[in-house]
């Protein structure tokens, strides 16, 4: 399995993860590439930098000409250029500014933010907004919590709303990029003293941060300064699937993402490490525990069910998938099951009442048993495919071209989808291809 471990003994913030993810091979032109397709007035500056001698890459969001700044400066700043003004709302990333409901212009709520995601070009897949958006709502909803108010009434001010986009949209983008399948992060260095944000100066882990690592381990080592900021919290909160001291793993490559400052004490550094858990010829399949959602249905319109099944999916059900039933009083239905990790349940099962007729949904744990897999991919004559391939006692068991790559090319190139799924699987039983 083909695992990516986050090593954060210096925490983590939206631009270090872009910084490591550059460092650990995804292309910048992507990131650039995905910063213009949201059309937000956003641009990357991309340069290698030195923390404590180490080399590392640094990535900074321009929003309308001007650059993100950690949050302390940000409010230093705006204290000397406005100093009679009291600024509403909370920093989130650096200078990603927030209030709620106080009907400032130049403020976006979450309801824009995803329909800017949503819309944004074909560069950034489905899967991709999907993942941006989870991030980007689990944000809102520990502002939500803190302030006692509702998730649709937080808003960003233009600015931090624009850095924040950049941010999440582009490391949901250079993630997928990786095809890792599982994320792994150690305990959080949440660093310790003091931070100055809108709401006057607060003690370090900052509330959002606080809130968003409910659960995590965190620990405080070094420069008494924030090191995790809410947006790196959120960012590890929806990629990680655990928290665990460094895997074994066969190393592939590593990454190093640089914050803003430079500590004389330790590397402020991310650093990402990629690798297979087990070597490719291993025996190797995984046991874990999921969550089982079940519902019956018999008043629901097919293309509703439809939507509500690919809803789910794009919000992070392992799997999705109706039966057809025969109800009570000879009626037919449909039975809907939803594959779920224990952690999301709650919340698909929320979706499952939101999106259909349902009113009740049947819960229970069950043990999946799956093969190790890997990614390859394969140059066709219109473009990359990837393909899955699982093994089995060190044997490939199958393989198939990723459906989503597919159809993105067939789409562009005006060439039937199974022409180019045929052409992916010869090129591989051809052995043309690239890890």
């Amino acid at each position: 399995m083909r695992i990516a471990y986050l090593d954060c003994f210096s925490g983590i913030s939206g631009d270090m993860f872009l910084g490591a993810l550059v460092d650990a091979g995804v292309s910048p032109k992507l990131l650039e590439d995905t910063v213009q397709a949201l059309g937000i007035g956003a641009r990357l500056e991309i340069s290698r930098v030195t923390r404590s001698g180490i080399s590392a890459t640094k990535v900074d969001v321009y929003a309308n000409g001007e650059k993100d700044l950690p949050r302390e400066v940000f409010w230093e700043q705006q204290k000397h250029d406005h100093p009679h003004e009291h600024a509403h709302g909370h920093s989130h990333e650096h200078s990603h500014e927030h209030s709620y409901d106080h009907g400032h212009e130049h403020e976006r709520g979450l309801t824009e933010i995803r329909a800017i995601i949503e819309k944004a070009g074909i560069g950034i897949s489905s899967t991709a907004k999907a993942t941006a958006i989870r991030i980007f709502e689990a944000l809102g909803e520990a502002e939500a919590e803190i302030h006692n108010t509702s998730v649709e009434r937080v808003h960003f001010h233009e600015v931090g709303a624009v850095d924040a986009m950049a941010d999440i949209v582009c490391a949901a983008v250079g993630a997928e990029s990786l095809a890792v399948e599982q994320w792994i992060c150690s305990p959080l260095n949440v660093g310790g003293g003091t931070v100055k944000c809108a709401h006057g100066t607060l003690p370090v882990p900052a509330p959002a941060t606080l809130t968003l690592l409910r659960d995590a381990p965190v620990y405080s080592s070094g420069p008494q300064v924030e090191l995790v900021t809410p947006t790196g919290a959120a960012i590890v909160k929806t990629l990680s699937s655990r928290f665990a001291p460094f895997p074994a793993m066969k190393i592939e490559k590593a990454g190093y993402g640089a914050g803003s400052r430079d500590f004389p004490e330790q590397p402020n550094l991310l650093r990402l490490t990629i690798g297979e858990s087990e070597p490719a010829d291993a025996a190797s399949t995984s046991n874990e525990t999921i969550t089982v959602l079940e519902a019956n249905l018999d008043d629901l319109s097919p293309q509703v069910l439809a939507y509500a099944m690919e809803r789910l999916l794009a919000e992070g059900a392992l799997d999705v998938f109706s039966v057809p039933v025969q109800m009570k009083k000879s009626r037919p239905g449909a039975l809907l099951t939803v594959l779920a990790k224990m952690e999301d349940a709650n919340r698909l099962t929320r979706m499952i009442f939101a999106e259909t007729t349902t009113l009740g949904v049947r819960r229970r744990e069950e043990q999946r048993h799956t093969l190790s897999r890997r990614w390859e991919t394969v140059d066709t004559a219109w473009g990359p495919v990837r393909i899955k391939i699982a093994n089995m006692n060190g044997t490939v068991s199958n393989y198939a071209p990723e459906y989503e790559d597919c159809k993105t090319l067939a789409e562009a190139q005006h060439v039937p989808l199974r022409t180019v799924m045929q052409e992916a699987i010869q090129q591989y039983l051809r052995g043309d291809r690239k890890q």
